[in-house]
């Protein structure tokens, strides 16, 4: 072989990557875990709040019917999950609790012609937005939250 040869024979390289970009990789993959994980809790969070609002606006529909068939609104959890006629049907524990187990329901006052109820957060439920934990409806279909605060949608 000439030595002119010689110098055009591939040099051994070393093949892979540094201790250093391995690092930055699993930095920037982690950061992206991070905000990806935090975003869908809170997306989760915000999608169970549909158990609240289902029961309520149920429970409100339902007791409209038990109005007229009764002349009176139901007043405890018992009527409410009772099956009709006697009750409204509602599917919940007997403590009121969803089927989920995210919200509590519960009558914050109730009289034969008027009733307020109430969705209180459990469990996870309760790290959602403070604004969100609790909702309420009432015989006139007044709500809270407020609308404004984006709990309802």
């Amino acid at each position: 072989m000439s030595e002119h040869a010689h110098k055009h024979l591939p040099r051994n390289r070393v093949h892979g990557f540094s201790l250093i970009e391995l690092m930055i990789v699993i930095a920037i993959v982690s950061l992206l875990a991070t905000l990806a994980v935090g975003g869908y809790r809170t997306y989760l969070l915000r999608a169970s709040r549909t158990d609240a609002r289902l029961a309520l606006l149920a429970i409100q529909a339902a007791q409209e019917k038990y109005f007229l068939q009764n002349n009176a609104y139901a007043q405890d959890i018992a009527t409410v999950v009772a099956a009709p006629p006697a009750g409204l049907g509602i599917s919940l524990t007997s403590g009121g609790v969803t089927n989920s187990g995210k919200y509590t329901i519960s009558f914050t006052s109730a009289t034969a012609t008027t009733y307020t109820v109430q969705a209180v957060a459990t469990g996870t439920q309760a790290k959602d937005t403070p604004a969100c934990l609790t909702f309420t409806i009432n015989e006139q279909g007044a709500r809270t939250p407020a609308d404004s605060t984006g709990c309802w949608r």
